[in-house]
């Protein structure tokens, strides 16, 4: 069956594999290959190319199901651990980022490809377009890769990487390398170049007598991987995903501000690597308000508290709480009435029954009983 007729003004419109794409339905070269299975329709009626020129998803189904318009382009960073393939499904049945990542998440499409042993910053997106943006050489979109690698390199060297390299036949493009420092026989380097091509960091490394045992992307454009630990994932927000789609190099002054991803909903951002999560404080119950000694009242208090009378001047307890002196019996200490320290009984004012006996002194005499 022949194709509908695509629209009058082609130049208003887009490719129908370009529309779906930034629908989020599948990347392009999948698309294409949806259109030649016949699972996409205009009008009811399949599609047999990739070319159709439309203004809009109206009508079109993939699958008998009904395409929704385009959504604001979703950009993630994402911290790809070492050992995880780049890809939806492997045939060897090796592990892939999406068998990491959470369930929760959109449908994503990786932006370029990281190697099985390559660690860092993957970047993912709902958008098709997005992607493609991101990804062309074109564009100039810069990516930043430190390297530890094993072998003896100088600075010239990798000076000389600024006007590229051709390394078996294939032209590599400039590429601003810098050694950052060694570690007994190893260095790490610092590289930074817009095209990635597969494996471009690894080849021209080697092709310099260097043998790589590490390699961590750390940007990519503006974004960087800043504390995102290995396996985190984190959402770009939508004004920073705006403005770079109007200005695709501009320089990456910080990490841009991430949104929780997928599980990390629980958590107000990612957390560095090796911080231990900080438990919220417990509630304490509000301090009680002190009782005020004097009758003013403060604030918001009922009634105020009433002062108990005072002592008398001479610090004896009130007169109703003392005991009443025995008749006949002196005191050992009489206090003054003005209040002053008592004096203290000489032995000889004191009264024989309450004096102690000292040896020498005679016994009193006692009436014998008849």
């Amino acid at each position: 069956m022949a194709d509908p007729t695509p629209s009058e003004d082609g130049r208003s419109g887009q490719r129908i594999a370009k529309l779906l794409a930034r629908a989020g339905i599948a990347s392009r070269r999948e698309i294409e290959r949806m259109i030649a299975e016949g699972r996409v329709a205009l009008n009811g009626t399949a599609l047999t190319t990739p070319a159709m020129v439309l203004p809009s998803l109206a009508g079109v189904t993939v699958d008998g199901q009904p395409v929704a318009a385009p959504a604001p382009a979703r950009l993630f960073l994402y911290h790809k651990p070492n050992g995880l393939l780049v890809t939806e499904r492997d045939p060897k049945g090796r592990r892939t980022i999406f068998d990491a990542l959470p369930d929760d998440l959109p449908r994503l499409m990786p932006v370029g490809r990281l190697d099985l042993n390559t660690e860092g910053l993957l970047l993912l997106t709902t958008d098709g377009e997005l992607k493609r943006q991101l990804e062309l050489p074109a564009t100039g979109v810069e990516r930043a890769y430190r390297a530890r690698a094993y072998g003896q390199v100088s600075q010239a060297q990798l000076e000389e990487l600024i006007e590229g390299v051709e390394i078996e036949g294939v032209r590599y493009g400039s590429i601003n390398a810098n050694l950052e420092r060694r570690t007994g026989a190893n260095v790490w380097i610092e590289m930074i170049l817009t095209e990635g091509k597969n494996r471009e960091v690894r080849r021209v490394l080697e092709h310099l007598g260097l043998r790589v045992s590490r390699l961590i992307r750390t940007r990519y454009g503006p974004f960087l991987l800043g504390d995102l630990a290995p396996g985190e994932i984190g959402e770009v927000r939508q004004h920073d995903v705006i403005g770079f789609r109007r200005d695709p190099r501009r320089p990456a002054a910080e990490p841009p501000a991430l949104k929780p991803a997928g599980r990390q909903s629980r958590r107000a951002a990612p957390r560095p690597l090796g911080e231990a999560p900080v438990a919220p404080e417990p509630k304490r119950a509000p301090p009680k308000p002190r009782a005020r000694t004097d009758e003013t009242p403060s604030a918001g208090t009922a009634k105020p508290r009433v002062r108990l009378s005072p002592r008398p001047a001479n610090g004896d307890a009130p007169a109703s709480k003392r005991a009443p002196a025995k008749p006949g019996r002196p005191t050992r200490h009489a206090r003054p009435a003005d209040g002053d320290a008592p004096a203290k009984l000489g032995r000889a004012q004191r009264p024989a029954s309450n004096r102690r006996r000292r040896p020498g002194d005679a016994r009193p005499s006692r009436p014998r009983g008849k």
